[in-house]
């Protein structure tokens, strides 16, 4: 364990290649450069309150939520980080409404990046902890042009990378590729990010469950019965804990690390809630089930959900699996007795 300790994320992903001599190099270059945007976010994140780039830029995006100025930079960075090393042959960002197209002259190749490049940006202002989120497919259309919107289309199972990172007291990227799930933290003394979390397992089941209670309303009944059957009941001889943030992918982070649940429902008021399934809900959930957890929007698993929009919504359960069984037993019997 010692010699893992400082292992880099290059070396890390160096090391993963030789067990695969199939590997091409492709996605370990993607990898490298989305970890340099996430070097490059952080620092601005971290001195976003002594420089002009807080606040509202006054625009809504696609998804109805408030642009924040420091939400445009991070999406700028990641396609200027992203677009020229000839492995994209098409992106696509929560913060734009359409695909983004490779620029002309930029060599066009066989892989679809999705990215949400801002989570939880509401809190920037607060300083709670936000994050990038990020998806990477193979493309499915046909030739070695421009990619197409069928190519970001795709199931969240045929993903072949999925990743976030946490801007908080630490700059942590976390990254599968379907087979383990490991997090590195990012050391400011020399600037690289060291393996922190090797091989990370969620608890099959957890004490904390993360939503946010302000909309227990709004709910669907099983829902309702669930959270009063943890209230009722004790983990391990104490009360369960309700942890909210209000930025999932700090949210999911936590309760990757410690178990338990993250539920944003559907509800009254939108049927199909908050989250996207493109840029959020996909890439979690590839990760929490590489890491042994589960993920569902209630009836069906989340990454077999074939998406019909860019910018669709989708209701989610997501984390250890006990846990998420529970709550679709609790959803699946009160549908039951209507």
């Amino acid at each position: 364990m010692a010699a893992t300790r400082f292992m880099t994320l290059p070396r890390h992903i160096l090391e993963g290649e030789k067990q695969h001599p199939e590997a091409t190099g492709e996605l370990s270059a993607i990898l490298l450069q989305l970890g340099l945007a996430a070097k490059i976010i952080s620092l601005e994140v971290n001195k976003a309150g002594l420089v002009d780039i807080l606040g509202f830029t006054g625009e809504n995006n696609k998804s109805g939520d408030q642009v924040k100025k420091l939400d445009i930079y991070a999406h700028e960075m990641l396609i200027k980080a992203m677009d020229h090393g000839g492995h994209f042959c098409v992106m696509a960002s929560e913060e734009e409404e359409d695909i983004i197209h490779l620029p002309p002259n930029k060599k066009i190749g066989k892989y679809v990046l999705l990215f949400d490049p801002l989570d939880g940006s509401s809190n920037i202002d607060a300083n709670i902890s936000i994050g990038t989120i990020f998806s990477i497919y193979k493309r499915v259309s046909e030739g070695t042009g421009p990619g197409t919107r069928e190519d970001c289309l795709q199931p969240g199972y045929k993903q072949e990378v999925a990743g976030y990172v946490v801007y908080g007291s630490s700059t942590i990227l976390v990254y599968t590729t379907g087979h383990g799930v490991h997090g590195f933290t990012l050391d400011p003394a020399f600037g690289e990010f060291l393996l922190s979390h090797e091989n990370i397992q969620i608890p099959k089941t957890g004490r904390i469950y993360s939503l946010n209670e302000g909309n227990y309303f709004s709910w669907p009944q099983g829902l309702k019965n669930y959270i009063k059957h943890l209230q009722a009941n004790q983990f391990d001889g104490k009360p369960y804990q309700a942890r909210y943030v209000g930025s999932m992918v700090a949210d999911i982070h936590r309760t990757l690390l410690y178990g338990g649940i993250f539920i944003y429902p559907g509800d009254k008021r939108n049927r199909k809630g908050k989250l996207r399934l493109m840029y959020e809900c996909n890439p979690m959930s590839f990760i929490v089930e590489a890491a042994g957890g589960r993920a569902t929007d209630g009836k069906k698993r989340i990454l077999e959900v074939q998406p019909e929009s860019l910018h669709e919504r989708t209701p989610i359960y997501i984390g250890s699996e006990e846990d998420v069984l529970l709550v679709e037993k609790f959803l699946r019997e009160a549908d039951e007795s209507e």
